[in-house]
């Protein structure tokens, strides 16, 4: 009965960094507070977040492809400004974007700015499991370090 407790404690985590504006800037150090395994915590709350971010990545492509299809006969070809404003974008804008999002606006609409503007999925993707990966381990190194020193825990 206990070990069961402790896992829907991790699945909980999970879906707490599911959560928009929740995400893992909030429930990791809330629950390293709470005394949960900080790596488990990490964890958890990396797979939930890139988890929904994956899932709205696929649904955005879906809704992409959908109106796509809807405007066949209408066809624009775009202008050679907007295809180098598109190709900056992807070189430079993403991966900021992708690091900074998750603390300032979220994950989630980091990335879909970030396909508003053009950016490729795949790179989209990449960026952004590269950005959770770095904060989330940044997140639970300073959680437990900072509740350390506080005397909190221990």
């Amino acid at each position: 009965m206990n070990v069961l407790l402790e896992i829907w404690e991790y699945i909980v985590v999970a879906i707490m960094g599911a959560i928009p504006w929740i995400e893992i800037a909030v429930v990791i150090p809330v629950s390293i507070l709470a005394g949960l395994n900080p790596f488990l915590v990490g964890l958890s709350a990396f797979l939930g977040n890139l988890s929904t971010v994956y899932l709205l990545v696929i649904f955005f492509e879906k809704v992409r492809e959908w109106r796509s299809r809807k405007k066949e006969g209408d066809e624009e070809k775009p202008s050679k400004r907007r295809e180098r404003a598109v190709s900056i974008w992807n070189k430079y804008g993403l991966p900021g974007l992708s690091f900074l999002g998750p603390l300032l606006i979220g994950s989630h609409i980091a990335v879909f700015i970030g396909l508003l503007f053009g950016a490729k999925k795949h790179l989209a993707l990449l960026w952004m499991t590269i950005s959770l990966i770095f904060w989330t381990v940044v997140v639970t190194v300073i959680s437990v370090y900072g509740i350390d020193l506080l005397g909190i825990i221990r």
